[in-house]
């Protein structure tokens, strides 16, 4: 298992993004091998870096591998990964992981996954510990994005499976505890 350097990062969101699938992202002690993840760049309308650098998104456009950590709907977190050169305002946003020993429907969701992580705005700025053995997912399906309006029909999202949907392995029958080990092989 090797942590991701600053360089993987360094290339444009929409390539980084689906790279990103199985590999683990460690927080606090915990470990969240990622399972869905979506693109985010600065000629996006979608993008909080549309329209230029704002106290809240600076992180976006610092150097590549930061995590960038910001508040929804006054309520929920949201990780991503700084991605592109510094000054390009790009991120991937993480939807969905496996978290050891964790039901798989309290991190099936960004502002859930947060939660659980325990991941505030005080994590922002900060960089993020991924790391890959070089295994990828069984199967890759890339969908648009969910929960915007602006540039919605873009196909920037991607959702790793085992074989079978994710909606399928997601909150069905009793509590789903899951591994993150199980993920990478």
């Amino acid at each position: 298992m090797r942590r991701l350097p600053p360089e993987f990062f360094a290339r444009d969101a929409t390539a980084v993004a689906p790279e990103l699938l199985h590999t683990l992202l460690v927080i606090g002690g915990l470990r969240a091998c990622i399972t869905e993840v979506e693109a985010y760049t600065q000629d996006d309308e979608a993008s909080h870096s549309f329209r230029g650098v704002t106290r809240r998104n600076a992180p976006m456009f610092g150097p590549p591998g930061m995590l960038y950590v910001y508040l929804i709907y006054g309520m929920h977190h949201c990780i991503n990964v700084v991605t592109g050169e510094a000054g390009d305002g790009q991120a991937v946003l993480v939807r969905g992981a496996v978290v050891d020993g964790v039901d798989a429907r309290l991190t099936n969701g960004p502002g859930k996954l947060a939660r659980t992580l325990g991941v505030d705005r005080s994590w922002n700025g900060t960089p993020a510990e991924v790391f890959t053995d070089g295994s990828t997912p069984t199967v890759v399906e890339v969908t648009p994005r969910i929960g915007i309006t602006k540039a919605a029909a873009l196909p920037r999202r991607w959702i790793a499976h085992r074989g079978r949907p994710r909606s399928a392995e997601i909150g069905r029958g009793s509590a789903q505890r899951a591994s993150a080990s199980q993920c990478i092989q």
